[in-house]
C-alpha cells in the first residue's frame, strides 16, 4: 500500500527549476533511497514532501490524503517528520529539550516521557549526555539528537537528509545501524543519502535523480550492479 505518492512534482527557485515531472511512491513499511549527484534535487524534493518549499507543479499525497497545499506544522501533526541535512540542532537547548521540542505537537505527558524513554533506549549516548547543550556534541551525536528528534512527533513517514554526512566511518555505522533498526520495526523511510552504495545496501528501493529528473528507478539490490548507477553515482 502506497504511503506517500508523488505525482508530476515540479519545484523553483526563481528562475530555476530544481524538480520537474518527479513522480514516485514510497509503500507502507519501505526504506526508498533517492540518490544522485550534487544539485540533483533530492533535497528539494523531501523540502517540498515537509511543505518547507512550495511545489510549482504536482500532487502530493499522504495517507490517501492531498498535503500539496497544507502548512509544515499540519504535514507533521499528520505524520511526516523530517531529519534535515545539516542536523539543525538547538545548540544553546539541552538535548532533552530538543527532544522535548520534537513532541511539540502532541499533548499526552505519558505518551511523550514513554517515547522519550524509547529514544534514550535506541540513543544510549543521549541519555549519558541528556543535559547537555546540543551545540556541544560531537556531529555524530548531533545527527543521532536530529533523527531521535524527528522519531518524537511519532511519525508514519520518516525523511533522511544526508545522515551520514561529514561523519566518521564508525559514526555512520552506527547511524545506519540505527535506520536499520527502525525498519525493522516496521518504520517507512525516505532515504537521501551521499554514499549511495551504503543507502542502497539497506533500502528496498531506489530512484536515481539527475538535474531534477528521475532516469532510473527500481529494486535497490538489483540497481547495486548497474552499470549507470555504478558509472554515475558509485565511481564505477
Amino acid at each position: 500500500m502506497a504511503l506517500l505518492e508523488i505525482q508530476n512534482l515540479s519545484v523553483n527557485y526563481g528562475a530555476i527549476q530544481a524538480v520537474r515531472g518527479l513522480s514516485l511512491t514510497v509503500n507502507q513499511g519501505e526504506v526508498v533511497t533517492l540518490i544522485g549527484a550534487n544539485g540533483a534535487g533530492k533535497t528539494t524534493t523531501l523540502r517540498a514532501i515537509s511543505r518547507i518549499v512550495r511545489p510549482r507543479e504536482g500532487s502530493i499525497r499522504f495517507n490517501g490524503q492531498d498535503i500539496t497545499r497544507l502548512p509544515p506544522d499540519a504535514v507533521v501533526k499528520l505524520g511526516i517528520a523530517q531529519s534535515p541535512e545539516g542536523r539543525q540542532v538547538l545548540a544553546r537547548q539541552s538535548i532533552e529539550d530538543n527532544l522535548e521540542l520534537g513532541a511539540y505537537l502532541r499533548s499526552n505527558r505519558a505518551e511523550i516521557l514513554a517515547d522519550l524513554k524509547k529514544m534514550y533506549g535506541l540513543f544510549p549516548r543521549l541519555e549519558e549526555r541528556k543535559t547537555q547543550l546540543a551545540g556541544t556534541l560531537s556531529g555524530g551525536e548531533q545527527q543521532m539528537l536530529a533523527i531521535a528528534r524527528a522519531l518524537m512527533s511519532k511519525p508514519k513517514l520518516l525523511l533522511l537528509d544526508e545522515p551520514s554526512l561529514g561523519l566518521a566511518p564508525l559514526i555512520v555505522r552506527d547511524i545506519f545501524s540505527i535506520i536499520r533498526s527502525l525498519h525493522g520495526e516496521g518504520m517507512t523511510i525516505l532515504l537521501v543519502e551521499q554514499n549511495a552504495r551504503l543507502a542502497m545496501g539497506e533500502s528496498d528501493r531506489t530512484y536515481v535523480l539527475e538535474a531534477g529528473q528521475l532516469t532510473l528507478e527500481g529494486d535497490s539490490k538489483q540497481m547495486v550492479d548497474d552499470p549507470r548507477v555504478m558509472a554515475a553515482y558509485l565511481g564505477g
